[in-house]
């Protein structure tokens, strides 16, 4: 029985992630947590899963509330998610974290030689050098929780590495997908937040609308699967059935095709890549009678193709493109800025970021800092 410590809790994610530990109470066991501010949350975690020993919780009033309510360590303040991670005896941890606030804790995980289960986009776009170092060191080992990289990793699984042409990651194209051009500069952040096909927390689906989060999934599947940037490409499919698809030397696809929840991806990186999963192989994605698909314009989504740019550049640039980007989301989500600040901020900040390929964590930390100071 593995034992599991989550990071995320009360996310999305990490909500998904309680349910794969009920599903399987033989495989796994809980046995510490992060929620953030969520008190709520933690208690009702904590009356449900008597196993757990560890909790982080942002308050330090409220970590004491908890030690005295139910007996168990809790972690709080500024250090205290390192503490929790130092402290817990633990086999896998599930990264369900928002933002750049995840990068540190995967590196402690995988410095401490145990499984990371990673949903945290920020990590490998902001860490991806220093991650990739732990890893080609034997230091741990990563499996992705994003359904794209899931289904890449299924795809990738069913062929030999080189037969393989391109990655294809596909993209809904987010809640202002059929709004024109013109009339981007006007939606709402409540426009953008009405996702077509996925329920997901405020950020990433922003991201979605911006198609950043496109941007980031070609620079994690650059980290986690080594190909170069002109090998991976996206397409656009408005149901989010197929997750990604592998195209051999020979025309040929392997798809992952399935409804979109994310219980099956992180059920995959849970039991590190042996669950049971169907592919399909395909001449063309016109097989799927009931999917539509259509080219990826640059034009309309202008993150995606900063995000591609900063990858060619170098893991500096990556740095200050994820902190301008969580900047410039929560402006936006707060009615600070316009929908197409959004790109212009990130745009402008990615610009201004001197160089610096090989990054340590103290280099990271002040590259994130800076970019996301509001000039």
């Amino acid at each position: 029985m593995k034992k599991i410590l989550l990071l995320g809790a009360s996310g999305s994610i990490g909500t998904q992630t309680l349910d794969i530990i009920r599903d399987y109470p033989n495989e796994f066991e809980l046995i510490g947590f992060s929620v953030g501010k969520n008190l709520e949350k933690a208690k009702e975690i904590l009356e449900e899963f008597k196993t757990v020993k560890h909790v982080y919780i942002r308050d330090k009033k409220h970590a004491k509330e908890l030690k005295k309510e139910f007996g168990v360590r809790v972690y709080s303040g500024k250090c205290g998610l390192n503490c929790l991670i130092h402290s817990t005896d633990f086999d896998q941890c599930v990264d369900a974290l928002v933002g750049f606030v995840g990068l540190e804790p995967a590196i402690r995980v995988l410095k401490k030689n145990k499984i990371l289960c990673l949903a945290n986009k920020e990590a490998l776009v902001a860490g991806g050098t220093i991650i990739n170092k732990l890893l080609s060191e034997g230091r741990g080992k990563l499996y992705p929780i994003d359904s794209e990289h899931v289904a890449l990793a299924k795809c990738l699984s069913k062929c030999d590495m080189k037969d393989v042409k391109s990655l294809i990651i596909t993209a809904s194209g987010g809640a202002l997908r059929n709004v024109e051009i013109s009339d981007l500069a006007k939606q709402t952040p409540e426009d953008a937040l009405r996702h077509p096909t996925w329920k997901m927390g405020a950020k990433i689906t922003i991201d979605c609308a911006t198609m950043m989060n496109k941007g980031f999934e070609i620079i994690e599947a650059y980290y986690l699967y080594h190909f170069p940037l002109n090998k991976i490409r996206v397409q656009m499919h408005d149901e989010s059935l197929i997750h990604s698809a592998v195209e051999l030397n020979d025309g040929t696809l392997i798809v992952d095709y399935g409804k979109p929840d994310m219980h099956e991806p992180i059920k995959w990186a849970m039991f590190e890549g042996k669950s049971e999963y169907k592919v399909y192989t395909v001449k063309s994605l016109s097989e799927f009678k009931d999917c539509h698909f259509h080219d990826y314009d640059y034009k309309r989504y202008p993150c995606t193709e900063i995000a591609k740019q900063a990858l060619l550049e170098g893991a500096s640039k990556m740095i200050a493109l994820n902190a301008a980007n969580e900047t410039a989301v929560y402006r936006f989500l707060n009615h600070e800025i316009g929908f197409l600040d959004i790109a212009k901020f990130v745009g402008n900040k990615v610009e201004q970021q001197k160089l610096i390929r090989y990054p340590s964590l103290c280099q990271i930390k002040r590259i994130d800092r800076k970019a996301r100071k509001v000039n």
